[in-house]
């Protein structure tokens, strides 16, 4: 509504300027004045020059002498002058520390108009997810004290406030986060230092990252294991993994085939013909091997004779005598369809012709036996590494993950419906080591059984390239939290967040000048909480939050080296680091000898 033109605008701006300065004098001058009094007081206490003066802050600032004549001018200089204004200044800096704290929380960050305050999130907040633990985990229900890394995962910090915000051990999540965003260091790590329960992690790097970071932590929780097939870590073997112990049934031969077709080809290549039917081949020989108790190698020499009976004796002395008729009409088709189907199988599965990386998933003597079922009820650690493209061993590293999170499902079951402890799920780099192609439709579960699954991605289309535009656009609704961090760079996805963050309304001023005078006039217009562009440009350390049925809140990001005991943890990952270096040099020593030997030994030639 326009307000009254006021009759002159200069003038108004006179006195708007002469009433903020005076308002400065006295907020100078006010405290200044008292703060010399005091000061001249403590200085004549302290030298015995003369007794307590009577209040009066103004003339101890202008004229000091009066009030103690007997007390030296240097003296009064430094007590009634140069304390006083020190001491102005540092309260407000301190002031000004505070007030910045408040207006951006404890990094300092301006506060974002719209995002969601306190009572918006009150559900993820310490006082509410401890009461969501305490009916969640029996083991909890009658402590008088509970842990908050019993109560939750922390994400952040709600921007603007010291508190904290977590998600509870029945959400699932999915975390976009670019590379160097805070992924790993306020996400991974810290939740894998804090789970009450067994981890799983899968990740593409060791050195310098999650997997250094807490290997010592949690071998103080329970056991470690790691598989290291493409030796990322250069780990020792110490386990070994049967991905044939849950391939006995159709469906269970089925899920391992999977894993292989979907490390090898994008969801949108997995409907054509060659990629099914060599699939399909995979799984009936997967299934005849888990019967006869072979290792996983014998499906490699199966597929190099299709001519092979073996496999089809197998299934039929096992009931399986429709798969054998498939089985048989594969191998006595036209030889230029099944040559193809058995080649593309091949092409699969060619990471077990590698003795390394197959000898992870074969018995080997006096190395135990990884077995999910009891990884599932202890507080063990399992570290599944895999490098980018890693094809058929990326398989092996997502069947394995799989296999946990199948058993500890069925645990659930049996326990009453949850885990207690929960497991916690750590997918870092899913989208590249670990396709498990049915983790959209899982989402919709793992959370109600305890197992509690957070996929980290660095980009939605990293997501849609894996799991079909369905496939992600799925899991995204099924997940319960979802992380948004630094580095967003797809146009159409910051749009859809600016979208769901919503609008609010801004207070626009306009001012006119006429004849009469100046005035001015207020409109309300709905403007984006958050602009793609803004989304964007999400400094780092900070990341969008958002849960089901709440406002997207701002975090502000915890990396785990800001923590108090963040010099132990580093001292450790830095030890883990070089025990890696170490042992890869040594690997790579022989190997280096050898070179030379054969480089002396070859025959000189003129």
């Amino acid at each position: 509504m326009p307000r009254t033109p006021a009759p002159s605008g200069s003038g108004t701006d006179g006195y708007d300027i002469a009433f903020r300065v005076l308002l400065v004098a006295l907020a100078i001058t006010v405290p200044l004045s008292n703060l010399a009094w005091l000061g001249g007081n403590i200085t004549a206490h302290l030298t015995d020059s003369g007794p307590w003066a009577d209040y009066q802050p103004v003339e101890a600032l202008l004229r000091p002498e009066r009030l103690w004549p007997d007390t030296g001018e240097t003296s009064l200089l430094i007590g009634a002058r140069i304390v006083p204004i020190a001491t102005l200044l540092a309260l407000a800096a301190i002031s000004a520390v505070l007030w910045s704290r408040h207006r951006g929380g404890a990094s300092g960050r301006k506060k974002v108009a719209g995002m969601a305050k306190q009572k918006d999130i009150e559900a993820l907040l310490p006082k509410a997810i401890t009461a969501k633990a305490r009916s969640l985990r029996p083991s909890l229900k009658d402590a008088k004290t509970i842990k908050a890394k019993d109560t939750g995962i922390l994400l952040g910090n709600l921007q603007g406030t010291r508190h904290e915000v977590r998600m509870g051990y029945e959400d699932v999540a999915v975390a976009i986060m670019a590379p160097r965003s805070g992924k790993t260091t306020s996400l991974a790590i810290p939740s894998i230092l804090s789970a009450p329960g067994p981890v799983l992690l899968t990740s593409n790097k060791a050195a310098g990252d999650a997997y250094t970071a807490t290997l010592d932590a949690r071998a103080e929780a329970g056991r470690t294991w790691s598989m290291d097939p493409q030796q990322i870590a250069h780990a020792q073997r110490e386990m070994w993994w049967n991905p044939l112990a849950d391939a006995k049934t159709l469906d269970g031969a089925g899920r391992l085939a999977g894993h292989f077709l979907a490390a090898s080809v994008d969801a949108s290549q997995q409907g054509d013909f060659w990629s099914k039917a060599g699939s399909n081949i995979l799984s009936q020989l997967f299934l005849a091997a888990a019967l006869d108790e072979r290792p996983i190698t014998d499906v490699m020499q199966w597929l190099a004779f299709p001519a092979n009976r073996t496999p089809l004796d197998i299934l039929r002395d096992h009931g399986f005598s429709a798969v054998a008729a498939q089985l048989k009409g594969t191998v006595e088709g036209p030889p230029e369809t099944r040559d193809g189907i058995y080649e593309t199988a091949r092409q699969y599965a060619a990471a077990l012709l590698n003795s390394e990386i197959a000898a992870w998933v074969t018995p080997q003597k006096n190395v135990p036996e990884f077995r999910p079922a009891q990884f599932v009820t202890s507080r063990d650690t399992l570290y599944l590494l895999s490098k980018d493209g890693g094809g058929g061993a990326s398989a092996l590293i997502a069947a394995c993950a799989d296999s946990v999170m199948r058993a500890a499902t069925a645990q659930a079951e049996r326990a009453g419906g949850r885990l207690d402890p929960p497991m916690l799920a750590i997918l870092d780099e899913a989208a590249n080591v670990c396709k498990i192609s049915d983790l959209p439709d899982l989402y919709s579960h793992l959370g109600s059984r305890g197992i509690i699954p957070i996929t980290i991605l660095q980009s939605y289309r990293q997501g849609q390239k894996v799991w079909g535009d369905a496939g992600m656009d799925a899991m995204w609704s099924a997940s319960t939290i979802k992380v948004i961090g630094s580095g967003i760079d797809d146009p159409d996805f910051a749009d859809k967040l600016s979208r769901l963050i919503g609008d609010h309304d801004v207070e626009t001023k306009s001012t006119s000048t006429s004849e009469s005078g100046k005035s001015t006039s207020i409109s309300m217009r709905q403007e984006r909480i958050l602009p793609a562009d803004a989304i964007r440009a999400l400094p780092k350390g900070t990341a969008l939050c958002f849960a089901t049925g709440m406002r997207a809140a701002m975090l502000n990001l915890r990396p785990w080296y800001l923590e108090p005991d963040a010099g132990e943890l580093a001292a450790a990952s830095d030890r883990a680091s070089k025990a890696i270096t170490a042992r890869a040099i040594a690997k790579a020593a022989p190997q280096h000898h050898e070179l030379r030997n054969d480089r002396v030994t070859q025959p000189h030639h003129a």
